[in-house]
């Protein structure tokens, strides 16, 4: 019956969300003005929506495939964390000027070229011969990522409004959110699996088909949309947040497994100089009457500003805990990786439950459906915690999954909603930079959360043993929670 339920409310979402469709797929028409968005149809809404799962499903798939990559490249832990690191930076440094390119020379164009570009890159990843090959073409399928992505936020901006508009956000809130746990879940199984003896190969292969699927059906049904005031290129800009974003996350990401060597920290000093210079430079262009990277009048819009503050230690909070829960699973009460998989599945069940709810409670009771979710999550972070302490390490996969169910509810109340709410002042000309502008910030806070929270847990993990790191980790994420709390205190009540 639950199935049957989620089938009918899935096709009811999608239905609602697309009234006005367009009605020759073959020939999509341009949205030009914000008061003239074309209809997305159903399919098309569907194919934006896969290629938003596709890179943060590569984020994660990668993570249980590590120890096979290790073997048979004989990579060891630098470039192991290479190989995720790579992808990552490559990823949210190039994500805002992935959203101005869609906005100049239009959305749907850049989306094909980087779904094209992603499968190519993927292809490559999986056929590589060396660690170093595997090392340049995960930073390439970031880049790939990196054009497609904003296209979709974009793209929904553009052909939405009112209520589909609302849908459509819970809708990529959900995907953004079941990614990230699929991720994992399909990585275990594909490794386990060993098709065709491809071994870890097969985590980057399963790419191409899909790809393959989304590049006909986004021919077909995607509506081309741009800004009507279409800008140039930020070159300082996209110079300078590049070089905060990479002396940031590259020694945070690498540093761990290279001993912390001096360039390290003498590019972790880099960073916050970098980011004032990004400043500077974005707001005497706009000063000067030229178009930003980041134009300072979109963080001054209340909405965005708030939620993106928020956005940050929900995401590093995720990630981190998404990175301890695997290792401690695998490594501490010795899953293997499908178990440590299927551990997830109450979570993403829960996580997609809450997302379908979310616009009918958010239209009753506002932003404070964000609020209740992170005291539902802390709840069953709690019960977690507790469980892991008492239990361990006779725990089983039914053992732990009421703490994880709670958890992924509170998250499917946060995640969605927080999406729409940042994005719902964006004007439709700005919709590329604004969703970039988001998702850098989130991409960046996922890599945060597992150099900061992943590392605090692997060196109490070495210190104490695996059940105190895992509940102290815990613990500590529950802080990250409370922060979250109170930070949605501030967010706008109503919603539009």
């Amino acid at each position: 019956m639950k199935r049957l339920w989620y089938q009918a409310e899935w096709g009811r979402i999608v239905s609602s969300v697309t009234e006005t469709t367009v009605r020759t797929p073959h020939r999509p028409s341009t949205a030009t003005s914000p008061g003239a968005p074309a209809g997305i149809s159903p399919l098309g809404l569907f194919t934006v929506l896969l290629g938003a799962a596709l890179p943060l499903i590569d984020f994660f798939i990668v993570n249980v495939a590590l120890p096979a990559i290790d073997t048979d490249l004989a990579a060891g832990p630098a470039m192991l964390e290479l190989v995720v690191g790579g992808y990552g930076v490559a990823y949210s440094v190039l994500l805002v000027l992935g959203g101005r390119l869609g906005d100049t020379a239009g959305r749907r164009r850049l989306f094909l070229i980087g779904m094209a570009a992603f499968g190519a890159t993927s292809l490559a990843c999986g056929l590589a011969p060396t660690a170093w090959t595997l090392v340049g073409a995960r930073v390439a399928q970031g880049a790939a990522a990196a054009l497609m992505l904003p296209q979709v936020l974009a793209t929904i901006q553009a052909t939405t409004q009112g209520p589909r508009r609302a849908r459509a956000m819970s809708l990529y809130g959900a995907t953004a959110g079941l990614s990230m746990v699929a991720g994992q879940i399909l990585g275990g199984v594909l490794v386990a699996a060993d098709v065709a003896g491809s071994g870890w190969r097969s985590v980057f292969l399963v790419n191409v088909p899909v790809v393959l699927v989304g590049l006909v059906l986004a021919v077909r049904a995607v509506p081309e949309t741009r800004s009507d005031r279409p800008a140039s290129v930020d070159v300082p800009g996209t110079l300078l947040l590049a070089l905060a974003l990479v002396s940031l996350l590259l020694p945070l990401t690498e540093g761990r497994a290279a001993g912390w060597p001096l360039w390290t920290w003498l590019s972790l000093a880099v960073s916050p100089l970098a980011a004032v210079a990004f400043y500077l430079a974005e707001r005497r262009a706009d000063r000067l009457g030229r178009t930003p990277l980041v134009p300072p009048s979109l963080l001054r819009l209340e909405s965005l500003r708030r939620g993106l503050v928020m956005l940050l230690p929900f995401s590093i909070g995720f990630s981190g805990f998404m990175f301890a829960f695997a290792v401690a699973l695998q490594q501490g009460l010795r899953m293997g990786p499908v178990s440590a998989g299927l551990a997830l599945v109450p979570l993403a069940l829960a996580f997609f439950a809450a997302s379908l709810a979310g616009p009918r409670l958010v239209g009753r009771f506002g932003s404070r459906v964000v609020t209740a979710g992170g005291i539902i999550q802390a709840a069953g972070i709690g019960l977690l915690a507790l469980t892991v302490w008492r239990g361990w390490p006779d725990l089983g996969l039914a053992d732990l999954a009421p703490g994880v169910a709670l958890a992924g509810l509170g998250q499917g109340l946060q995640l969605p909603v927080l999406m729409r709410l940042m994005l719902s002042d964006v004007p439709a000309d700005r919709a590329g930079v604004g969703s970039g502008v988001m998702v850098t910030t989130q991409q960046s806070s996922l890599a945060l959360g597992v150099a900061t929270v992943g590392s605090l847990f692997l060196a109490l993990a070495a210190s104490l043993g695996m059940r105190d790191a895992l509940t102290m980790t815990l613990v500590g994420q529950l802080g990250l929670i409370a922060l979250t709390v109170l930070l949605s205190l501030r967010l706008p009540r109503t919603m539009r």
